[in-house]
């Protein structure tokens, strides 16, 4: 074929090719990567797949795979599911290197895979799931969350781990002490252990202080935050940990659902089932909330303690309540956050509605 020949054929290629998708399915020891392309028509078709280590090694061996598979000059976007803390390193190696990389919430991705009516499920597929929602779908760039953020979320949850610990251990003494007998070097030992915890459960309050003061605009998030009466630094930190200072959201839909706070409903005809909360999301923003809607209640704030008692008399349930407090103070977290404005009581005393984002 001659030089002519070759040149054109490439641009035609060049014009059919609208970009390239590379879906990564993470895992913790490897990871399975499919590269797609989708053209004028709307076709996705599948270029390659491949595993790799989930390791520096991995990761280049994976970049310049991509790099060899996909040749022409047009858009690479990279796609991978939020799965715990086994995506962070690729995509920190993705965005270090400059690349469009969209981090998906597992739940959004799940739902796409039943679109397409998938019923079979093993890394391979999903990578290449992801890869065909990378090519047909303009997904959001990842905002990498600052060191400060990476850092307290590690604090928080290593706090909420503690604290379970200390709920099992003392669940365990009183187990005990109920007994007929009670072994006293056990009993000891609980005491011990409880101890030490309720030491380290300190230790990580400070921390977590240090970090909202060294960083001014968790210092200032904080401020605006806590005015909210009932509402601690620590749930405040651990609420802008896990949402990265609510940068990834641009509603409160979405924060809603990525807490599994969104609401599901059970109708069809004449049949009318139970509505509830999905609770597929993220679970330390459900569990930090819990303490801080009970406060607001016990504390009047008025337009909580209004609408805990509207969906107590409705229901009859007090859980139920206090967890549709607790999402509604989310949202307005979320949006003083976001309006950067300090609560203001007396404004919701005249009857105004709360500052939620527009949907």
């Amino acid at each position: 074929m001659s030089k002519e020949s070759q040149k054109g054929t490439s641009q035609k290629s060049s014009n059919e090719c609208l970009k390239y998708s590379v879906g990564a399915d993470i895992g913790k020891e490897k990871f399975d990567a499919c590269i797609s392309s989708i053209d004028k028509d709307q076709c996705v078709k599948v270029v390659a797949t491949k595993a790799f280590k989930n390791c520096t090694g991995g990761f280049n061996e994976f970049f310049k795979w991509q790099q060899n598979k996909c040749k022409l000059s047009v858009p690479v976007v990279f796609a991978m599911e939020a799965t715990g803390v086994y995506y962070e390193q690729l995509a920190w190696f993705l965005h270090r290197k400059e690349e469009y990389l969209s981090v998906i919430l597992p739940n959004k991705a799940k739902k796409y895979m039943q679109c397409l009516g998938i019923k079979s499920k093993n890394d391979k597929i999903d990578s290449i799931g992801l890869s065909r929602m990378a090519a047909e779908q303009r997904l959001e760039p990842w905002n990498a969350p600052s060191e400060s953020i990476v850092e307290l979320r590690a604090i928080t949850r290593y706090r909420e781990s503690l604290q379970e610990s200390r709920t099992r251990f003392n669940n365990q003494l009183s187990a005990l002490k109920s007994g007929e007998f009670v072994s006293a070097e056990i009993e000891a030992s609980l005491k011990e252990m409880i101890s030490l915890l309720d030491q380290q459960i300190k230790q990580t309050k400070k921390q977590i202080e240090q970090k909202l003061a060294l960083d001014e605009r968790l210092k200032r998030g904080a401020e605006i935050l806590t005015e909210i009466k009932g509402v601690s630094s620590i749930s405040v930190a651990t609420v802008l940990a896990e949402t990265n200072c609510f940068e990834m959201f641009s509603n409160k839909n979405q924060l809603t659902s990525y807490s599994g706070y969104d609401v599901i409903e059970n109708q069809s005809g004449n049949h009318v089932g139970k509505t509830k909360i999905s609770k597929k999301g993220n679970a330390h923003l459900r569990r930090i909330m819990h303490m801080p809607a009970l406060n607001v209640v016990a504390y009047g704030e008025p337009v909580f303690v209004k609408l805990y008692e509207r969906v107590f008399d409705r229901t009859k349930v007090k859980m139920k309540g206090y967890v549709a407090v607790q999402r509604e103070l989310l949202c307005l977290m979320y949006a003083l956050w976001k309006k950067d404005e300090k609560y203001d009581r007396g404004y919701y005393l005249r009857g105004s509605k709360l500052p939620a984002m527009q949907s």
